[in-house]
């Protein structure tokens, strides 16, 4: 009996003895110069100590430089390789380097609303700082990320005017996990961006986004903070003319940028003869403008797309805000209908300049004015987390009196959106859209020869209707997909001019040209592929198709950026893609009126095209919220069109046989950006 104790007793010294050496190697320490080493020379340390190492793979390139100290052998390899893929064991006098068997990784997604009023936040970054991974909220707020590995993961959130947010996320938030951000105080000192996605760090190239915090501070003309009048400051962008708000983009033309409004196309951006934009400050949300590396969501213009998104309004509070400038006099209301359910935004403006300056002009006997107004009205009602329902219209007219004139001009926009949840990797968005843009001249004059009266009368107009359906959807951990249809019927009238006698109507003078109606259908795919920890790119198709009574047009367009990270706050980014414009501008020269015509492409008139290369380095820096960008870019045209002459074509007919087709061009340029994001002092 006693043999029998004494052996299991044996036993067990012999089984803590095994313990304690086994322990005694990963534990033992090994001492460090104050030097650089790469992972090769650590492991030789190692293994000048008598350890045996066995590990497979290649090892990492980069030089570490842990600093003159004693360091445990554990330690040591877990500066080699990371610990969340090998564990270290060991075997006798063996250390050995074993690959982890990874358990599958979940899903962490939700949307990011702001605090208190509970509207959903557009490009707001959310990072997996352990995994080097990361993206961005969409124009609905939703963001989708996976995390690698079944385990918690720290999670960092960050936009521009609000308070990061670090949270740990776990398998079981895979189902649901919204994020509320905290505006920051005007009285805050300035924050400091850490372990968030620095602009160094995103695929996108040549894109520069406004903030809620940065719209309250837009420049403004008359008192009328103006977002345009901001994007004219931006490098590689210029004023059309003086004063004006049409801009053009690393050398492209006015025509050549897509404006957005709630995804909706504006076709004419200027009241006031170009002095002020459409878009009223009071009820937008973000504005971002894309002037290269264009993803294959993007198309249909070659230089540049900027989109501009409507408050939604506040889902808690009843809240209003007016002003009265020089210029203008505004007010914006948005609260809830139901609370948490349903909420509203309407906002308002108009100048009074004719109300200013008629007794004046009575007085003179002049019946003459001038004045514009606007209207943004949005409406969102949620059902359900998957389900919400988006309704949004803006309408604006400019309008140009006096006893013999009417001139007036004007858009219309209006969008129905539902977006879907299907799961929490899926993400569907499908959009019913309508633009319009009329312009309308009337004059009446008296023929000095013969005393008769006679009303000249003339209309512009281009008119769209659309339906188009996106998606998001997050693969993988390394692939982030987006991808969608789109058909939009367009009718285009170039110019109708008739000229009336009281008595008759000469049918000798009408100069009439027909209606153009044309469909644009599209669909593109793209994917956010992060390769590894360094390289990242974003490649994607797409297919247009333009149909037109004369001939149809089909295309594939290619696009390609890429980023390679030189470390976590400076990287070098390249740029491809392949552009097509199948609706053209002719503008006139002599006048600053709005008269300019939008025609459609044709047998006569192909689309436009571009190629365009673009190479970058952007640099964080560290501890900061300073952003260096740096970009050169090349842009390549073909079949370019213009007026035959310089005269002014106001009032053309058949006016593919006054303009000239086939042109070529060139741009190419250099560009710098210096910003700062948050602090006391931006800009």
């Amino acid at each position: 009996m006693w043999c029998r104790s004494l052996g299991l007793l044996v036993i067990f010294l012999l089984g803590i003895s095994t313990s304690y050496g086994q322990g005694s190697l990963l534990e033992r320490r090994i001492r460090l110069e104050n030097q650089k080493y790469t992972a090769e020379q650590l492991l030789q340390l190692i293994e000048n100590e008598g350890i045996t190492l066995n590990y497979s793979g290649k090892l990492p390139e980069d030089t570490l430089y842990p600093g003159k100290s004693q360091l445990k052998v554990k330690k040591i390899l877990s500066l080699v390789f990371d610990t969340s893929r090998y564990t270290f064991i060991q075997r006798n006098e063996k250390v050995l380097v074993i690959p982890t068997v990874r358990k599958k990784g979940y899903t962490f997604s939700g949307y990011v609303e702001e605090e208190g009023s509970k509207e959903r936040l557009i490009g707001v970054n959310i990072y997996l700082q352990d995994y080097n991974i990361g993206t961005t909220s969409n124009e609905f707020g939703f963001f989708s990320l996976i995390v690698p590995d079944n385990v918690p993961a720290k999670a960092t959130v960050s936009f521009i005017g609000y308070e990061n947010q670090t949270l740990i996320v776990s398998p079981g938030d895979s189902t649901k996990h919204d994020i509320l951000l905290k505006q920051q105080s005007h009285y805050l000192d300035e924050v400091t961006v850490e372990a968030n996605q620095l602009v160094a760090q995103l695929t996108q190239m040549s894109q520069f986004s406004l903030s809620p915090a940065h719209l309250a501070h837009a420049p403004a003309f008359l008192g009328e903070a103006d977002i345009i009048k901001s994007i004219q400051l931006l490098p590689g962008v210029q004023r059309g003319s003086e004063g004006s708000t049409s801009f053009l983009v690393r050398g492209g033309d006015q025509d050549q940028n897509l404006l957005l409004l709630d995804g909706v196309p504006v076709y004419n951006a200027s009241h006031v003869f170009g002095f002020l934009s459409v878009f009223n400050s009071d009820a937008l949300k973000s504005v971002e403008l894309t002037k290269g590396g264009f993803p294959a969501r993007y198309g249909g213009r070659l230089s540049s797309v900027l989109e501009v998104n409507m408050k939604e309004g506040n889902m808690r509070e009843f809240h209003g805000a007016g002003s009265i400038g020089l210029l203008t006099s505004k007010l914006t209301l948005e609260g809830p209908l139901v609370k948490d359910r349903t909420s509203f935004m309407i906002s308002g403006r108009r100048t009074y300049l004719d109300l200013i300056l008629k007794p004046l002009l009575e007085e003179a006997g002049d019946n003459a004015g001038y004045y514009f107004g606007d209207l943004n009205f949005k409406v969102n009602h949620k059902f359900s987390r998957k389900d919400r329902l988006y309704l949004s219209f803006y309408t604006g007219r400019d309008k140009l009196y006096s006893d013999n004139v009417n001139f007036q001009w004007g858009n219309y926009t209006s969008v129905l959106r539902w977006n879907h949840l299907y799961s929490n990797k899926l993400f569907g968005n499908l959009s019913a859209i309508f633009s319009q843009y009329r312009l309308s001249l009337k004059y009446d004059y008296i023929f000095g020869f013969t005393g008769t009266s006679a009303r000249s009368q003339f209309q512009s107009l281009v008119r769209d209707y659309g339906l188009r359906y996106d998606f998001d959807y997050t693969l993988n951990a390394r692939h982030q997909l987006k991808m969608g249809l789109s058909a939009t019927y367009h009718t285009f009238k170039p110019g109708a001019l008739m000229i009336e006698e009281p008595s008759q109507t000469l049918d000798s003078l009408i100069n009439f040209t027909p209606s153009i109606y044309s469909t644009d259908v599209f669909a593109y795919a793209e994917d956010n592929w992060q390769i590894n920890a360094r390289w990242k790119i974003n490649y994607g198709i797409h297919l247009s198709s333009y149909f037109t009574e004369s001939k149809p047009f089909l295309f594939l367009q290619p696009r390609l950026s890429a980023l390679y990270l030189l470390n976590d706050t400076w990287s070098l980014k390249g740029s491809y893609a392949y552009m097509k414009q199948f609706v053209h501008l002719l503008a006139s020269t002599g006048t600053s009126l709005p008269t300019d015509l939008w025609v459609s492409s044709s047998r006569r008139v192909p689309p436009q095209n571009s190629h365009q290369l673009a190479l970058g380095t952007t640099y964080n820096m560290d501890g900061s919220n300073w952003e260096y960008t740096s970009e050169i870019y090349y842009k390549y045209y073909t079949d370019l069109i213009t007026y035959k002459d310089a005269a002014t074509r106001a009032f053309l007919y058949n006016w593919e046989n006054q303009v000239l087709t086939g042109g070529l061009g060139r741009s190419y340029g250099w560009e710098l950006l210096v910003r700062k994001t948050e602090g006391r002092t931006t800009g």
